[in-house]
């Protein structure tokens, strides 16, 4: 069974995210979305809130489950089965920060394999830091994030 866990801190997750979600589940067997709960970040939404809107969008995607993970990806990756780490890119200066980290897991953990996803053209602008920005200002979010995120960022905001 090919594995693979798809990490990010997802505050929000946006269409961008839900992009990779979507392609990267018809390539594996099993793909786990893993919240980062990073206590060394303040997010707009907890963990358990970043995690129940994203089990809202995978709900027709039967090969797909979300979990909360706090510490080293290559030790949540492991607990999980995974062999592989799947990380979406939106532009060059994207894949120089996460090539970094694929280099560091596999310096952890020789096992693990990252493949690297660029997101659809149409989402490579979007950013969850750039979607908090706009709903700050009460700017226009659609298109920008699935709708049942938008609602829950305009009720936090």
């Amino acid at each position: 069974m090919r594995v693979a866990v798809y990490p990010g801190s997802f505050d929000p997750i946006t269409n961008g995210h839900l992009n990779i979600i979507r392609r990267a589940s018809k390539l594996y067997d099993r793909l786990i979305v893993g919240v980062l709960d990073n206590i060394n970040k303040k997010p707009l939404f907890s963990a358990i809130e970043r995690k129940e809107m994203i089990d809202e969008l995978i709900k027709d995607l039967p090969n797909v489950s979300c979990d909360v993970f706090s510490g080293l990806l290559v030790d949540f990756a492991k607990q999980n089965g995974a062999s592989v780490i799947v990380k979406g890119l939106r532009t060059v200066a994207d894949f120089e920060y996460e090539f970094q980290m694929a280099l560091l897991n596999k310096a952890l953990d020789p096992e693990y394999e990252t493949m690297f996803m660029m997101t659809d053209s149409k989402y490579s602008y979007i950013s969850s830091s750039m979607v908090k920005e706009v709903a700050k200002y009460k700017g226009e979010l659609e298109g920008l994030a699935p709708f049942n995120v938008i609602k829950r960022i305009k009720d936090k905001i």
